[in-house]
């Protein structure tokens, strides 16, 4: 009869990560945070084509021209203001709760910069495999009641390093992070570089249309909070049950029945960022897929890679 396998922390920490990346490939809001990152890209085309529109109904291009050249001619001082902006503001006429004429104001931001939740969520995949913890802000803090701990602001720094919040004099200038990409989409208007600054006049229609992308580009966000507390909620419950055990067959036999692949030869592994159950080559595989795979037989090809990975070790 063979030895059981004892487990230590370093042991059960593989095997939680195992069972996190399970959990988070396999639920609803990983498919939902998918579909709102389409929704978005969709709408942000047809937005930032309607926003030019309307700049453009407001501020002719033979306007823009005019001061262009008188820019040319007399210098940025003397010839007039153009500014390459991301960034407007729209409003629409209104009644207050007094019965009284007022406005309604909506923003529109095409950069990356206005909101850091959005970006992470946005990338979150992407960050992830540079090695940054997407979810540290969900993950790491606090809130007022005690102190943030150093690991929120280590994280933070790799992930605001990675999108392009913060940039280096020693980084490779030819590597185009995310703020530099979206800052691309930009619209020529009339007057200084402060956004507030410019207002445009549109009906009640176009105005809910901006409300409802702004809505969209949260919804991102919101997708993004609700998988980390999904799966996290799942290995708070783990991580009890692990300290309890005490052998590995423990560990493989709740796998086993919640149909999660675990196999012992990740035990071997001294970097828990290796062992999920999809390996680069799986992972590949299932993102080239484009038939929607069963639990079934992604569970199947999860096996087979853990197999494989067993056979090397």
């Amino acid at each position: 009869m063979s030895k059981r396998l004892t487990l230590n922390n370093e042991k059960r920490k593989n095997i939680e990560h195992v069972f996190k990346s399970y959990w988070e490939q396999n639920n609803i809001f990983i498919q939902q945070l998918n579909e709102a990152k389409n929704k978005y890209n969709s709408m942000r085309i047809k937005m930032l084509e309607l926003c030019n529109n309307i700049v453009r109904q407001h501020q002719p291009q033979e306007d823009v021209d005019t001061i262009r050249s008188m820019i040319n001619k007399y210098g940025e001082e003397n010839g007039g203001r153009l500014y390459h902006d991301n960034c407007f503001n729209f409003y629409r006429d209104s009644v207050n709760d007094d019965g009284e004429e007022d406005t309604e104001e909506v923003n529109i931001n095409f950069s990356l910069d206005d909101d850091k939740k959005f970006a992470r969520a946005y990338y979150r995949d992407e960050l992830i495999a540079n090695g940054v913890d997407a979810d540290y802000d969900y993950r790491w803090d606090t809130g007022w009641r005690s102190k943030t701990p150093p690991k929120y602001y280590e994280e933070e720094n790799k992930a605001d390093s990675f999108l392009g919040f913060r940039n280096s004099s020693n980084e490779d200038k030819s590597v185009i992070k995310p703020t530099a990409e979206w800052a691309r989409d930009k619209i020529w208007v009339i007057g200084s570089d402060y956004c507030r600054s410019r207002k445009f006049k549109v009906d009640d229609t176009v105005f809910l249309l901006f409300q409802e992308f702004n809505k969209q580009k949260s919804q991102v966000a919101l997708m993004h909070e609700k998988l980390f507390n999904y799966a996290e909620e799942k290995l708070k419950k783990l991580r009890l049950g692990l300290k309890s055990y005490k052998y590995f067959d423990q560990a493989k036999e709740l796998a086993d029945k919640l149909n999660i692949p675990l196999n012992e030869g990740i035990l071997n592994e001294s970097s828990s960022m290796a062992l999920s159950v999809y390996s680069p080559e799986n992972l590949a595989s299932l993102l080239e897929d484009t038939k929607q795979q069963t639990r079934e037989e992604k569970i199947a090809i999860a096996r087979a890679a853990l197999a494989q990975q067993a056979t090397v070790n």
